[in-house]
């Protein structure tokens, strides 16, 4: 999957009909070129729309199932279905005057998962922040931001956390290093409610929360955060993400996600048990 920094990052429904175009493709044994010729654009355009890398433009996608050899009526219908929902914003487009378009891309893997793994040396999840404790973090990321931007932030990072609560509410299981109840940020009253919070969410059934000690030693992701994406639509293998100052990395290659998932298994094994997060947290409470 791309460098998200181009705005090539695809939302979740862009890249379940991606890879169902490349089925039928592939079962109607054409080519790159060969769909490409169909639409009279070039093979890269084919390429980008299997990718998720572009919008599903609806006379190309009909287009294509018909040169697919697609002549089911009912198939067609409830894919072009498909391809307008996959054209319109998610709710988070609301929040694009404060939403990197590379981010975005995160929201929507977010929005869709059934399962949310991730590692974090620096900071509580943001899926997890209490409103002042995001936003001192965000203030921090973004020190000349007007502050009427840096409330939309934190009201988009609010609005995110209510996929947690929902009926169907995806799997979160985090990793966090010592380094996050240690580090200082908003002051004593802010760090004690986030750290209230945290021992609230590790209490829900949706919800595992482990925390990687100092005495633990090194481990195989001391090199910065990353999340895990699982879902419940076949089409769509895990997806791995990395972030840096500048835009993010999704990976969808098997090898690249393997890689993620057993540094992340090994940290699992290296931090304190689940059932000892209470008692951390309240003794890190009490030390601030």
């Amino acid at each position: 999957m791309a460098d998200a920094r181009s705005g090539g990052a695809p939302t979740v429904l862009r890249v379940v009909l991606g890879k169902r175009l490349q089925d039928l493709r592939e079962k109607a044994g054409l080519s790159y070129e060969q769909a490409a010729a169909a639409l009279d654009v070039t093979h890269a355009t084919v390429r980008r729309m299997e990718k998720a890398e572009v919008g599903l433009k609806i006379p190309y996608v009909e287009k294509l199932l018909a040169t697919y050899g697609v002549t089911d009526q009912d198939e067609i219908d409830g894919f072009l279905k498909l391809a307008r929902e996959a054209n319109r914003p998610g709710w988070w487009h609301n929040f694009r005057d404060v939403l990197p378009e590379w981010f975005s891309a995160y929201v929507s893997l977010e929005s869709e998962a059934n399962l949310i793994r991730g590692y974090q040396p620096h900071y509580v999840p943001g899926l997890l922040q209490t409103e002042e404790y995001a936003r001192a973090v965000l203030r921090a990321g973004q020190p000349h931001a007007p502050r009427e931007e840096i409330d939309r932030s934190v009201a988009l990072r609010m609005e995110r956390q209510s996929l947690l609560t929902r009926p169907d509410a995806p799997m979160l299981w985090v990793v966090m290093d010592e380094t996050v109840f240690r580090r200082p940020i908003g002051g004593p009253r802010v760090m004690r409610d986030q750290i209230a919070r945290l021992a609230e969410a590790a209490a829900l059934p949706n919800i595992r929360l482990q925390i990687i000690p100092f005495a633990a030693g090194p481990h195989p992701s001391m090199y910065g955060p990353f999340s895990i994406f699982r879902f419940p639509i076949p089409e769509l293998p895990d997806i791995a993400y990395a972030e840096n100052l500048v835009g993010a990395v999704y990976f969808d290659q098997r090898d690249d996600v393997s890689t993620f998932l057993e540094a992340l298994d090994r940290m699992c094994a290296q931090a304190a048990p689940a059932q000892t997060t209470e008692a951390l947290l309240g003794g890190f409470r009490k030390e601030i």
